[in-house]
């Protein structure tokens, strides 16, 4: 039960901490507002590039899924070799 606890605990503060960053939990959200910073254009090119990307890929209606592992990638892009 104690673990139940805890687990539920980082659960919310997981939310609450991605919500102050991103000021929504869907993925797309999130990978748009990190491409924005880490690209230096207006929102409205960056939003055309990720639907391009998704077209590209036969994707029409990208899902939390897909966002989801687009942003990871991105993350992944982000991250300085040592």
């Amino acid at each position: 039960m104690k673990w139940l606890i805890v687990s539920v605990g980082l659960v919310v503060a997981a939310s609450a901490a991605t919500y102050a960053r991103y000021e929504s939990l869907h993925p797309c959200d999130w990978l748009e507002t990190d491409m924005t910073q880490a690209m230096d254009l207006p929102e409205i090119v960056v939003e055309a590039r990720i639907r391009a990307a998704f077209l590209l890929r036969g994707i029409t209606e990208p899902g939390p899924s897909e966002c989801l592992t687009e942003w990871w990638d991105l993350k992944a892009e982000l991250v300085p070799e040592e």
